[in-house]
Protein backbone atom coordinates (compact mmCIF):
# COMPACT_ATOMS: atom_id res chain seq x y z
CA UNK A 1 0.00 0.00 0.00
CA UNK A 2 1.20 3.28 -1.08
CA UNK A 3 -0.18 6.91 -0.80
CA UNK A 4 -0.49 9.89 -4.39
CA UNK A 5 -1.04 12.83 -2.13
CA UNK A 6 -0.34 14.43 1.48
CA UNK A 7 -2.82 17.28 1.95
CA UNK A 8 -1.25 19.29 5.09
CA UNK A 9 -3.70 21.49 7.24
CA UNK A 10 -3.05 22.58 10.76
CA UNK A 11 -4.98 19.90 12.83
CA UNK A 12 -5.35 17.47 10.16
CA UNK A 13 -3.36 15.12 7.52
CA UNK A 14 -5.69 14.53 3.87
CA UNK A 15 -4.07 11.36 2.48
CA UNK A 16 -5.03 10.10 -1.18
CA UNK A 17 -4.66 6.87 -2.18
CA UNK A 18 -4.03 4.91 -5.65
CA UNK A 19 -7.84 3.95 -5.91
CA UNK A 20 -7.92 7.89 -5.49
CA UNK A 21 -10.06 7.69 -2.20
CA UNK A 22 -9.04 10.40 0.81
CA UNK A 23 -8.80 9.64 4.65
CA UNK A 24 -8.61 12.63 6.96
CA UNK A 25 -6.35 11.81 10.19
CA UNK A 26 -6.95 14.60 12.59
CA UNK A 27 -3.14 15.56 14.09
CA UNK A 28 -4.00 14.49 17.86
CA UNK A 29 -4.76 11.22 16.70
CA UNK A 30 -1.63 11.01 14.37
CA UNK A 31 0.54 12.12 17.50
CA UNK A 32 -1.39 9.60 19.85
CA UNK A 33 -0.27 6.88 17.42
CA UNK A 34 3.72 7.72 16.96
CA UNK A 35 5.38 4.66 16.79
CA UNK A 36 7.93 6.63 20.02
CA UNK A 37 4.93 6.88 22.08
CA UNK A 38 5.01 3.41 22.17
CA UNK A 39 7.34 0.79 24.51
CA UNK A 40 10.00 -0.88 22.41
CA UNK A 41 9.85 -4.87 23.55
CA UNK A 42 5.63 -4.48 24.86
CA UNK A 43 4.16 -1.99 22.23
CA UNK A 44 2.18 -0.49 24.79
CA UNK A 45 1.26 3.02 24.79
CA UNK A 46 3.70 5.55 26.93
CA UNK A 47 2.27 8.50 25.48
CA UNK A 48 0.34 10.96 28.36
CA UNK A 49 -2.06 12.45 26.09
CA UNK A 50 -2.61 15.67 28.58
CA UNK A 51 1.04 16.56 27.76
CA UNK A 52 0.14 17.23 24.06
CA UNK A 53 -2.26 20.05 22.66
CA UNK A 54 -5.52 19.40 22.32
CA UNK A 55 -4.51 20.06 18.47
CA UNK A 56 -1.07 19.91 17.68
CA UNK A 57 0.22 21.91 14.71
CA UNK A 58 1.23 20.06 11.77
CA UNK A 59 3.83 21.60 9.47
CA UNK A 60 4.99 18.76 6.92
CA UNK A 61 4.50 15.62 5.60
CA UNK A 62 6.57 13.86 3.22
CA UNK A 63 6.25 10.55 1.94
CA UNK A 64 9.53 8.61 2.88
CA UNK A 65 9.60 4.89 1.61
CA UNK A 66 6.70 3.07 3.38
CA UNK A 67 6.57 5.80 6.21
CA UNK A 68 5.09 9.29 6.19
CA UNK A 69 7.06 11.80 7.79
CA UNK A 70 5.31 14.44 9.77
CA UNK A 71 6.52 17.56 11.45
CA UNK A 72 5.11 19.37 14.53
CA UNK A 73 5.39 23.48 15.73
CA UNK A 74 7.05 21.98 18.61
CA UNK A 75 9.58 20.08 16.65
CA UNK A 76 8.36 16.78 16.80
CA UNK A 77 9.11 14.39 14.16
CA UNK A 78 6.80 11.18 13.96
CA UNK A 79 7.40 8.23 11.17
CA UNK A 80 3.95 6.19 10.64
CA UNK A 81 3.94 3.67 9.01
CA UNK A 82 1.47 3.58 5.68
CA UNK A 83 1.06 0.47 6.54
CA UNK A 84 -0.38 1.82 9.92
CA UNK A 85 -2.18 4.42 8.24
CA UNK A 86 -4.24 2.32 5.61
CA UNK A 87 -5.57 -0.06 8.34
CA UNK A 88 -6.40 2.42 11.03
CA UNK A 89 -8.51 4.55 8.55
CA UNK A 90 -10.92 6.64 11.05
CA UNK A 91 -14.29 5.65 10.71
CA UNK A 92 -13.49 1.92 9.00
CA UNK A 93 -12.88 -1.05 11.48
CA UNK A 94 -9.55 -2.45 11.52
CA UNK A 95 -9.29 -5.99 9.49
CA UNK A 96 -9.64 -8.89 11.96
CA UNK A 97 -8.66 -12.38 11.43
CA UNK A 98 -10.10 -13.46 14.96
CA UNK A 99 -13.58 -12.00 13.39
CA UNK A 100 -15.43 -14.76 11.02
CA UNK A 101 -19.05 -13.69 9.36
CA UNK A 102 -21.71 -16.29 10.97
CA UNK A 103 -23.24 -18.52 8.31
CA UNK A 104 -26.91 -18.96 9.09
CA UNK A 105 -28.16 -22.61 8.74
CA UNK A 106 -31.28 -24.55 9.52
CA UNK A 107 -32.55 -27.88 9.66
CA UNK A 108 -32.54 -28.14 5.75
CA UNK A 109 -28.61 -28.72 5.56
CA UNK A 110 -29.45 -31.83 7.43
CA UNK A 111 -26.87 -33.70 10.28
CA UNK A 112 -24.88 -34.71 6.97
CA UNK A 113 -24.32 -30.95 6.44
CA UNK A 114 -22.54 -30.39 10.01
CA UNK A 115 -19.22 -29.89 9.11
CA UNK A 116 -16.78 -32.73 10.77
CA UNK A 117 -13.19 -32.84 11.06
CA UNK A 118 -10.99 -36.12 12.46
CA UNK A 119 -8.99 -35.28 15.03
CA UNK A 120 -5.53 -36.01 14.39
CA UNK A 121 -4.99 -33.42 11.94
CA UNK A 122 -6.12 -30.71 14.25
CA UNK A 123 -4.19 -32.19 17.12
CA UNK A 124 -0.87 -32.20 14.46
CA UNK A 125 -0.98 -29.20 12.11
CA UNK A 126 -1.48 -25.97 12.82
CA UNK A 127 -2.81 -25.25 8.92
CA UNK A 128 -5.46 -28.40 9.46
CA UNK A 129 -6.11 -26.35 12.83
CA UNK A 130 -7.08 -22.92 11.62
CA UNK A 131 -9.33 -24.06 8.63
CA UNK A 132 -11.35 -26.13 11.50
CA UNK A 133 -11.79 -23.22 14.02
CA UNK A 134 -12.55 -21.32 10.95
CA UNK A 135 -15.31 -23.28 9.55
CA UNK A 136 -16.11 -23.53 13.74
CA UNK A 137 -16.93 -19.82 13.72
CA UNK A 138 -18.62 -19.60 10.44
CA UNK A 139 -21.21 -22.26 10.85
CA UNK A 140 -20.92 -22.21 15.00
CA UNK A 141 -20.68 -26.09 15.16
CA UNK A 142 -18.85 -28.57 13.86
CA UNK A 143 -18.28 -32.62 14.99
CA UNK A 144 -14.79 -33.88 15.52
CA UNK A 145 -14.66 -37.74 14.97
CA UNK A 146 -11.95 -40.42 15.41
CA UNK A 147 -10.99 -39.34 18.94
CA UNK A 148 -8.42 -41.90 20.47
CA UNK A 149 -10.51 -44.32 23.15
CA UNK A 150 -9.53 -41.80 26.52
CA UNK A 151 -11.55 -39.91 28.43
CA UNK A 152 -9.09 -36.77 28.00
CA UNK A 153 -8.84 -37.03 24.11
CA UNK A 154 -11.59 -34.19 23.38
CA UNK A 155 -10.14 -31.77 25.91
CA UNK A 156 -6.39 -32.36 24.26
CA UNK A 157 -8.66 -30.56 21.19
CA UNK A 158 -10.07 -27.92 23.28
CA UNK A 159 -6.72 -27.58 24.27
CA UNK A 160 -5.28 -26.76 21.19
CA UNK A 161 -7.28 -23.78 21.00
CA UNK A 162 -6.19 -22.13 24.66
CA UNK A 163 -7.15 -22.35 28.28
CA UNK A 164 -10.33 -23.77 29.37
CA UNK A 165 -13.01 -21.98 31.25
CA UNK A 166 -13.79 -23.48 34.92
CA UNK A 167 -17.03 -22.82 36.09
CA UNK A 168 -19.43 -23.73 39.19
CA UNK A 169 -19.40 -27.30 37.64
CA UNK A 170 -15.63 -27.42 37.30
CA UNK A 171 -13.00 -27.44 34.68
CA UNK A 172 -14.33 -30.14 32.88
CA UNK A 173 -17.89 -32.08 33.68
CA UNK A 174 -19.41 -35.45 32.35
CA UNK A 175 -22.76 -35.84 31.23
CA UNK A 176 -24.64 -38.61 32.70
CA UNK A 177 -27.47 -39.71 34.60
CA UNK A 178 -26.45 -38.93 38.47
CA UNK A 179 -28.17 -40.62 41.31
CA UNK A 180 -28.17 -36.80 43.39
CA UNK A 181 -28.18 -34.27 40.54
CA UNK A 182 -27.58 -30.46 40.92
CA UNK A 183 -28.94 -29.85 37.45
CA UNK A 184 -31.17 -30.97 34.52
CA UNK A 185 -28.29 -32.56 32.46
CA UNK A 186 -27.16 -34.94 35.04
CA UNK A 187 -30.34 -37.04 34.75
CA UNK A 188 -31.85 -38.73 31.62
CA UNK A 189 -34.93 -36.56 31.10
CA UNK A 190 -35.32 -35.30 28.02
CA UNK A 191 -33.63 -31.39 27.76
CA UNK A 192 -34.99 -28.69 25.43
CA UNK A 193 -33.45 -26.73 23.19
CA UNK A 194 -30.91 -24.32 25.88
CA UNK A 195 -27.90 -22.39 26.10
CA UNK A 196 -26.20 -23.09 29.20
CA UNK A 197 -24.88 -21.23 32.22
CA UNK A 198 -27.17 -17.87 31.13
CA UNK A 199 -26.74 -17.31 34.78
CA UNK A 200 -23.14 -16.21 34.02
CA UNK A 201 -21.99 -12.76 33.75
CA UNK A 202 -20.13 -13.93 30.65
CA UNK A 203 -21.47 -17.68 29.74
CA UNK A 204 -18.91 -19.60 28.49
CA UNK A 205 -18.47 -19.38 24.69
CA UNK A 206 -17.18 -22.52 22.62
CA UNK A 207 -18.27 -25.75 24.12
CA UNK A 208 -17.15 -29.36 23.72
CA UNK A 209 -18.80 -32.56 24.56
CA UNK A 210 -16.91 -35.43 23.98
CA UNK A 211 -19.02 -38.48 23.78
CA UNK A 212 -17.45 -41.43 25.47
CA UNK A 213 -20.42 -43.93 25.30
CA UNK A 214 -24.04 -43.74 23.91
CA UNK A 215 -25.51 -47.13 24.37
CA UNK A 216 -28.82 -46.43 25.86
CA UNK A 217 -32.32 -45.84 24.34
CA UNK A 218 -33.01 -42.53 23.42
CA UNK A 219 -30.36 -40.19 24.27
CA UNK A 220 -30.41 -37.89 20.72
CA UNK A 221 -28.63 -34.45 20.60
CA UNK A 222 -30.57 -31.81 19.48
CA UNK A 223 -28.68 -28.46 17.83
CA UNK A 224 -30.14 -25.19 16.37
CA UNK A 225 -28.90 -22.17 15.12
CA UNK A 226 -29.73 -19.43 17.89
CA UNK A 227 -29.13 -16.83 15.41
CA UNK A 228 -31.24 -17.82 12.75
CA UNK A 229 -34.00 -18.57 14.31
CA UNK A 230 -33.22 -14.54 16.49
CA UNK A 231 -33.21 -13.35 12.36
CA UNK A 232 -36.01 -14.93 10.95
CA UNK A 233 -38.10 -13.72 14.34
CA UNK A 234 -36.74 -9.81 13.40
CA UNK A 235 -38.07 -10.41 10.09
CA UNK A 236 -41.59 -11.93 11.35
CA UNK A 237 -42.37 -9.90 14.11
CA UNK A 238 -39.98 -6.92 14.84
CA UNK A 239 -41.78 -5.80 18.10
CA UNK A 240 -40.92 -9.19 19.81
CA UNK A 241 -37.27 -8.91 18.87
CA UNK A 242 -37.38 -5.52 20.10
CA UNK A 243 -38.39 -7.05 23.27
CA UNK A 244 -36.01 -9.80 23.82
CA UNK A 245 -32.79 -7.13 22.48
CA UNK A 246 -33.93 -4.68 25.04
CA UNK A 247 -35.65 -6.03 28.22
CA UNK A 248 -33.09 -7.80 30.33
CA UNK A 249 -34.52 -11.17 32.38
CA UNK A 250 -33.29 -12.59 35.64
CA UNK A 251 -31.40 -16.16 35.50
CA UNK A 252 -30.05 -18.26 38.17
CA UNK A 253 -28.47 -20.93 39.32
CA UNK A 254 -28.51 -22.23 43.21
CA UNK A 255 -27.22 -25.32 44.75
CA UNK A 256 -25.67 -25.75 48.14
CA UNK A 257 -22.35 -24.24 46.94
CA UNK A 258 -23.30 -21.29 44.51
CA UNK A 259 -25.96 -18.56 43.57
CA UNK A 260 -25.31 -16.62 40.32
CA UNK A 261 -27.67 -15.00 39.17
CA UNK A 262 -27.83 -11.72 36.61
CA UNK A 263 -30.15 -10.00 34.44
CA UNK A 264 -29.67 -9.65 30.71
CA UNK A 265 -31.63 -9.76 27.50
CA UNK A 266 -32.20 -13.16 25.32
CA UNK A 267 -30.64 -11.72 22.41
CA UNK A 268 -27.55 -9.12 22.30
CA UNK A 269 -27.01 -6.64 19.13
CA UNK A 270 -23.47 -5.13 18.65
CA UNK A 271 -23.78 -1.69 17.46
CA UNK A 272 -24.22 -2.57 14.10
CA UNK A 273 -27.32 -4.27 14.67
CA UNK A 274 -26.07 -7.68 14.63
CA UNK A 275 -26.92 -10.48 16.75
CA UNK A 276 -23.85 -11.78 18.62
CA UNK A 277 -25.09 -13.42 21.46
CA UNK A 278 -28.18 -15.64 22.53
CA UNK A 279 -28.86 -16.46 26.04
CA UNK A 280 -31.80 -19.06 26.58
CA UNK A 281 -32.49 -21.20 28.74
CA UNK A 282 -36.26 -21.90 30.22
CA UNK A 283 -34.82 -23.92 32.84
CA UNK A 284 -33.02 -21.39 34.88
CA UNK A 285 -35.07 -18.20 33.97
CA UNK A 286 -36.43 -16.68 37.12
CA UNK A 287 -39.36 -14.77 37.81
CA UNK A 288 -39.88 -12.29 35.20
CA UNK A 289 -39.82 -8.92 36.86
CA UNK A 290 -40.10 -6.32 34.03
CA UNK A 291 -43.00 -3.48 34.82
CA UNK A 292 -46.54 -4.83 34.66
CA UNK A 293 -47.30 -2.77 31.33
CA UNK A 294 -45.05 -4.64 29.41
CA UNK A 295 -44.98 -8.31 30.24
CA UNK A 296 -48.05 -9.30 28.59
CA UNK A 297 -46.08 -8.37 25.17
CA UNK A 298 -42.88 -9.40 26.65
CA UNK A 299 -44.00 -13.08 27.42
CA UNK A 300 -45.58 -12.86 23.96
CA UNK A 301 -42.15 -12.23 22.80
CA UNK A 302 -40.96 -14.78 24.74
CA UNK A 303 -43.07 -17.54 23.54
CA UNK A 304 -42.21 -16.49 19.99
CA UNK A 305 -38.93 -17.50 19.88
CA UNK A 306 -39.81 -20.00 22.57
CA UNK A 307 -41.71 -21.78 19.69
CA UNK A 308 -38.70 -21.29 16.86
CA UNK A 309 -36.97 -23.10 19.20
CA UNK A 310 -39.52 -26.07 18.91
CA UNK A 311 -40.15 -25.98 15.27
CA UNK A 312 -38.77 -28.78 13.19
CA UNK A 313 -37.33 -25.98 10.42
CA UNK A 314 -34.51 -25.11 12.52
CA UNK A 315 -33.46 -28.37 14.70
CA UNK A 316 -31.42 -30.83 13.66
CA UNK A 317 -31.01 -34.48 15.56
CA UNK A 318 -28.11 -36.90 15.64
CA UNK A 319 -27.00 -39.37 18.03
CA UNK A 320 -23.33 -38.92 19.04
CA UNK A 321 -21.25 -42.24 18.21
CA UNK A 322 -18.35 -43.10 20.73
CA UNK A 323 -15.31 -41.24 19.91
CA UNK A 324 -17.31 -38.47 18.22
CA UNK A 325 -17.31 -34.81 19.89
CA UNK A 326 -19.89 -32.03 18.56
CA UNK A 327 -18.14 -28.64 19.16
CA UNK A 328 -20.10 -25.33 18.87
CA UNK A 329 -20.71 -21.76 19.85
CA UNK A 330 -23.19 -21.92 23.01
CA UNK A 331 -23.21 -18.01 23.05
CA UNK A 332 -25.24 -18.63 19.39
CA UNK A 333 -26.12 -22.58 18.89
CA UNK A 334 -28.82 -24.03 21.52
CA UNK A 335 -28.81 -27.87 22.20
CA UNK A 336 -30.78 -30.33 23.54
CA UNK A 337 -31.53 -34.04 23.95
CA UNK A 338 -34.03 -36.61 24.11
CA UNK A 339 -34.96 -38.40 27.05
CA UNK A 340 -33.09 -41.69 27.43
CA UNK A 341 -33.38 -44.94 29.16
CA UNK A 342 -30.56 -45.39 31.26
CA UNK A 343 -31.10 -49.18 31.98
CA UNK A 344 -31.05 -49.86 28.97
CA UNK A 345 -26.95 -48.73 27.97
CA UNK A 346 -24.63 -46.23 29.57
CA UNK A 347 -24.21 -43.04 27.98
CA UNK A 348 -21.31 -40.67 28.95
CA UNK A 349 -20.54 -37.45 27.22
CA UNK A 350 -17.29 -35.69 28.59
CA UNK A 351 -17.43 -31.54 28.22
CA UNK A 352 -15.60 -28.46 28.88
CA UNK A 353 -15.49 -24.81 27.65
CA UNK A 354 -12.91 -22.79 25.74
CA UNK A 355 -14.48 -18.85 25.94
CA UNK A 356 -14.50 -16.67 23.08
CA UNK A 357 -11.83 -14.42 23.55
CA UNK A 358 -9.26 -17.46 23.69
CA UNK A 359 -10.60 -18.47 20.44
CA UNK A 360 -9.78 -15.39 18.89
CA UNK A 361 -6.48 -15.19 20.05
CA UNK A 362 -5.49 -18.32 19.03
CA UNK A 363 -7.43 -17.62 15.55
CA UNK A 364 -5.21 -14.48 15.05
CA UNK A 365 -2.34 -16.02 16.24
CA UNK A 366 -2.80 -19.19 14.07
CA UNK A 367 -3.41 -16.23 10.63
CA UNK A 368 -0.14 -14.48 11.64
CA UNK A 369 2.05 -17.36 11.76
CA UNK A 370 0.90 -19.16 8.75
CA UNK A 371 0.54 -16.18 6.90
CA UNK A 372 4.58 -15.56 7.59
CA UNK A 373 5.39 -18.78 6.75
CA UNK A 374 3.57 -18.49 3.18
CA UNK A 375 5.20 -14.93 2.92
CA UNK A 376 8.37 -16.39 3.43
Amino acid sequence: MTVTDLLVRADTLVVTWPDTTSTSFPTIWLRDNCPSGLHPQTHERLLDLLALDASPVLLSAQLDGDTVALRYEDDHVSHLPVALLSAHRPGQPAADAGVIAPKLWRADITAAGIPRAPAAPILADDQQLKSWMENLAAFGLTIVDHLEDRVSAGIDVAQRIGFLRETNFGTTFDVINKPDPNNLAYTSVALPLHTDLPNQEVPPGYQFLHCLANEATGGGSLIADGFAMAEDLREDDPEAFRLLCEVPIPFRFHDRDADIAVHEPVITLDRAGDVIEIRYNAHIAGVFDMPAEIMPAYYRAYRAYMAKTRDPKYRLTLKLKAGEMVVFDNRRVLHGREAFDPSSGFRQLRGCYVDRGEFTSRLRLLCRDIGAVDAA
